[in-house]
């Protein structure tokens, strides 16, 4: 069973990819943006090319982000999923970070998507035809990064948000998981439009950076029927960087 999909932050980078890759697939898409009007234009495009509905909503996780979901449900037609992806970097050291910007990088990268999360969660347990909920997380959720407190903290909380969702919903039959991508070359990373190929990055296994696209292809497959059975798991894409700890820690015993 299959439906529509709200993707947040699909103006650019990892939302872009994904709402193609849904709409690809043949789901109807949200797409939404909050700075980026011509981008969400440019992505709805894009989607509608594959011959699917788009509706498109300006979004501000700070501000009643669920109103938004509502919003574009009720145009597209019955909710299968929502793909949170909508977020933003903070970076300050723990000794410096001011309130006011702490407050805020959690408001964007916490609770605006996990309040997203729960009115299309509302939905899909109303309709009860089961669902996907998957949250764009970061390698941060999983390892920590100097100063980025703020950011890796809501990071792991959504990781967590998402297996305690899975708990509640799975008796709905809808699943709730987490995709944690490393370093992807997007607008966050300096990079959009980049072909990855093309860039060296030593420390990382794999060598090179991710592309939205692969991380996009393993959204789709979470939302896709082929995942039923997948839920409560936060998915690392990261080109094997969360393992280099132990390569460390094998320098340090070869010294």
């Amino acid at each position: 069973m299959s439906g529509a999909v709200i993707v947040t932050g699909s103006d650019s980078g990892i939302g872009r990819a994904t709402a193609i890759a849904l709409a690809r697939a043949g789901h109807p898409v949200g797409v939404t943006w909050h700075t980026d009007e011509a981008g969400a234009n440019a992505t709805a495009a894009a989607a509608r090319a594959k011959d699917v509905p788009v509706a498109v909503a300006r979004l501000d996780l700070t501000d009643r982000p669920g109103d938004a979901i509502d919003e574009l449900a009720a145009e597209l037609g019955p909710l299968w999923g929502l793909v949170a992806c909508a977020g933003a970097n903070h970076r300050a050291g723990t000794l410096d970070d001011e309130p006011d910007a702490w407050r805020r990088a959690i408001e964007i990268n916490l609770t605006g998507p996990f309040l997203c999360a729960q009115r299309a969660a509302r939905r899909l347990v109303a309709a009860d035809r089961g669902g996907r909920i998957v949250f764009v997380t970061s390698v941060h959720e999983h390892v920590p990064l100097r100063f980025a407190a703020a950011y890796s903290a809501a990071k792991a909380g959504l990781g967590m948000a998402a297996k305690v969702m899975a708990l509640e919903l799975a008796r709905f039959d809808v699943t709730v998981n987490a995709i944690a991508p490393g370093h992807i070359a997007t607008p966050m990373t300096g990079k959009a439009g980049v072909d990855p190929h093309s860039v060296a990055l030593e420390p990382i296994p794999l060598g090179r950076p991710g592309g939205p696209e692969e991380i996009a292809a393993t959204i789709a497959h979470l939302v896709s029927p082929a995942a039923s059975y997948v839920t409560g798991s936060s998915i690392i894409a990261d080109g094997g960087l969360t393992l280099t700890s132990a390569v460390a820690l094998q320098q340090l015993v070869e010294r």
